[in-house]
């Protein structure tokens, strides 16, 4: 599944899914959900997880500064606190906004 259109609008960003469906999700959910090995670790083979102290967020760390397409299965958000690290794919942002469905 594929975004035929991704726009932030306010403090969420809405996406228009090439099967017709539409999304929102919000801004500091997107933010909190950061996939970045800085936010949610990174795993060794072993399957250790490490990860640093959790970085408190200030209202600015969930204001968008602008969204990169990365390949063609995602997108990399730039925040107005500079974070810039986290890669989201299509699948991702898909299961972000079901989530906020249940």
């Amino acid at each position: 599944m594929r975004p035929l259109d991704i726009q932030p609008i306010g403090e969420e960003l809405a996406i228009k899914w090439d099967d017709g469906g539409e999304s929102f999700i919000s801004l500091e959910k997107l933010r909190r959900a950061c996939p970045c090995a800085g936010c949610k670790g990174e795993m060794d083979v072993m399957g250790n997880l490490y990860k640093g102290p959790d970085q408190p967020l200030t209202p600015n760390a969930f204001k968008l500064r602008r969204l990169t397409a990365v390949g063609t299965y995602g997108i990399q958000p730039v925040w107005n606190d500079g974070h810039a690290t986290g890669i989201y794919s299509f699948d991702y942002l898909r299961q972000l906004a079901d989530a906020g469905l249940e």
